[in-house]
């Protein structure tokens, strides 16, 4: 994906007097992103949820207009692949005050609507627990609304990895067939096929997830791949991508929805 349209909807790529006019405009809905920098087996880039946030961010504003997307926070929480090089974590404290700044500084704006998800599943239980003090610390007529839901996400993988043609066993959400995928579609150069590897296959049962959280993620996968590689292709990357992007929309509106009823 690349920057730089003439309709502009990254927020940092517009003057303060376009941001202006376009919340004059009802362009009162921004996407706050989320990212991770961490490892993603042996062949793909750190970065990789940064770029897949992004890219779903594009796709959701401009699937339902009037809407910017705010610069992605680039690096989140991902203790758990710290003992592989190059990862940098954030605290669950430090992502939650990162959000609440981004928040208030939009609300303060004129921004009514803050629809924030995350590439780096790692993120989900973080910004679950989060989600009520967001609320908490802008207006009441801001609305913020979040997707944490990893089942549905990896569930939607499944789906599209299937009706793409793929192989429906090498899911597991980390560096899988999903990811590397997608990358294809967004980022091609970072993807490495001659370092692909299967990694740990079949779902992670209670203890896994217990051990992992606890110990890191070579405690379940020594290569750090959860799910394989084999078999990607751009194809099933632009499906991933698609499916995603849809169940983000779909979820965010039916809260929005949701939301109006309740008022």
């Amino acid at each position: 994906m690349t920057r730089g349209y003439p309709d502009q909807i990254y927020l940092e790529q517009m003057s303060h007097e376009e941001v202006a006019a376009a919340l004059a405009d009802g362009c009162t809905t921004v996407v706050i992103p989320l990212g991770a920098v961490e490892q993603h087996g042996p062949h793909l880039s750190l970065g990789m949820d940064a770029d897949h946030a992004d890219a779903l961010a594009e796709r959701i504003a401009r699937s339902r207009g009037n809407t910017l997307v705010a610069p992605t926070i680039t690096v989140g929480c991902s203790s758990h692949h710290l003992p592989f090089a190059g990862t940098i974590s954030l605290r669950p404290e430090t992502l939650e005050a990162i959000c609440v700044d981004y928040c208030t500084s939009l609300a303060r704006h004129g921004f009514k609507r803050i629809l924030i998800h995350s590439g780096h599943i790692g993120n989900f239980p973080v910004l679950k627990d989060m989600l009520g003090r967001l609320r908490e610390a802008v207006p009441s007529d801001v609305e913020i609304l979040a997707f944490f839901d990893s089942t549905k996400w990896i569930d939607t993988w499944r789906d599209a990895v299937r009706e793409a043609g793929g192989d429906v066993s090498a899911v597991g959400g980390h560096a899988d067939i999903a990811e590397t995928s997608l990358m294809m579609v967004i980022r091609p150069d970072s993807v490495r096929p001659d370092r692909f590897e299967v990694g740990h296959l079949g779902g992670l049962s209670e203890a896994d997830l217990e051990l992992m959280w606890k110990n890191g993620i070579r405690s379940v996968s020594q290569n750090g791949v959860i799910g394989s590689p084999i078999g990607s292709s751009y194809a099933i990357g632009e499906a991933c991508l698609a499916a995603v992007a849809e169940l983000l929309i779909k979820t965010f509106d039916s809260e929005a929805g949701a939301a109006s009823a309740r008022r």
